[in-house]
């Protein structure tokens, strides 16, 4: 895939599939805007693609704050004049807990990271597209996004809501060549995600997991980048809209 000179902007870049994304893309020829709000994960991930002899920086952003994003985008636009590709990733968990024992400030959090966070981000990433005559738009969704999760709520209401906004705006701004797409990922080997610790915290509960996965596997960073990548290049020129499973089967 030929990304050459595109300014790609990817948030929640300083680790796991956010940091996994900005390589690939840069890999590829993409100047990346790495964006994240814990500062030396984010260095680190530029020093990482640079080492590589390609293009990036990092801004810091909240992007739970509108004003921090904002910013973002005013900076991007006064560093690169343009912004081609906006990988929307940023995402946090929250509280494992059933619904009536979930602490408010776990729904307030969650919420304000996975659900405002994408929407702030669309909210000023489209402006620019539509003023330089297209764009792409990934938003990282999960399969908590297609289906119930138990004693996670905050979460699947949040990943629900990304495949939603995802769905209108594609059809808002389809006629402007802006395609919005998501991805949906199933357990996927990170730090969000580490199954060894999990094993440590309660014996079991990876294998249970993974029972439920029809290829009985977790997935790869690089997997869910791929499908970023796919949904971001012109052999997808066509598709938008799309909440993309890449989850071994599992919502099959």
């Amino acid at each position: 895939m030929n990304f050459k000179d595109k300014i790609i902007l990817i948030t929640g870049a300083a680790s796991g599939i956010g940091r996994a994304a900005a390589l690939a893309f840069a890999k590829e020829g993409g100047i990346i805007v790495v964006s994240d709000i814990y500062e030396k994960g984010g260095i680190d991930t530029v020093a990482k693609i640079k080492a590589t002899g390609r293009k990036a920086i990092f801004i810091k952003t909240n992007v739970a704050d509108f004003t921090s994003v904002e910013k973002l985008m005013q900076r991007i636009v006064d560093q690169f004049g343009r912004l081609d590709i906006a990988i929307n990733n940023a995402g946090i968990i929250g509280a494992n807990a059933r619904t009536i024992d979930t602490p408010l400030d776990s729904w307030e959090k969650v919420m304000a990271v996975n659900a405002s966070g994408v929407f702030y981000c669309m909210k000023t990433q489209i402006p620019i597209m539509l003023q330089q005559g297209g764009g792409a738009i990934v938003n990282t969704a999960s399969i908590a996004g297609l289906k119930g999760l138990p004693n996670s709520l905050p979460y699947v209401a949040s990943k629900h809501a990304v495949v939603g906004m995802t769905k209108t705006a594609a059809m808002e701004y389809a006629r402007h060549n802006i395609r919005i797409n998501a991805i949906c990922p199933v357990f996927t080997i990170s730090p969000m995600f580490d199954p060894e610790a999990m094993e440590k915290a309660k014996k079991g509960i990876p294998d249970k997991l993974k029972a439920n996965v029809p290829m009985k596997r977790f997935a790869r960073v690089e997997e869910q980048v791929a499908a970023m990548m796919w949904l971001c290049s012109d052999g997808a020129s066509f598709v938008t809209g799309h909440a993309l499973p890449v989850d071994g089967g599992l919502t099959a």
